[in-house]
């Protein structure tokens, strides 16, 4: 089973939405705040390339944001990555 990774903000309602689609299909994540956290947030930008958050993996898989999981779910694709 893949590992989910999410950098998040507690104050980023993308991040929220993007942690309550993964618990409601019962898919734990480990999450990597960046809040107060510059060198967690860099870390997030080497990897991904991006800045904003939520930044989302499945393995070693990088999905993108909130927009880009919820993309993933729809297409039935989401239990498949994860079950990797």
């Amino acid at each position: 089973m893949a590992t989910v990774t999410i950098y998040s903000s507690d104050y980023c309602p993308f991040c929220v939405r993007a942690k309550q689609l993964l618990a409601s299909k019962n898919i734990a994540f480990n999450e990597i705040r960046v809040d107060g956290a510059p060198e967690r947030r860099q870390e997030m930008m080497a990897k991904s390339g991006r800045h904003t958050v939520p930044q989302i993996w499945i393995g070693e898989q990088h999905i993108g944001g909130c927009d880009d999981l919820f993309a993933v779910a729809r297409n039935n694709t989401l239990e498949t990555l994860v079950a990797q």
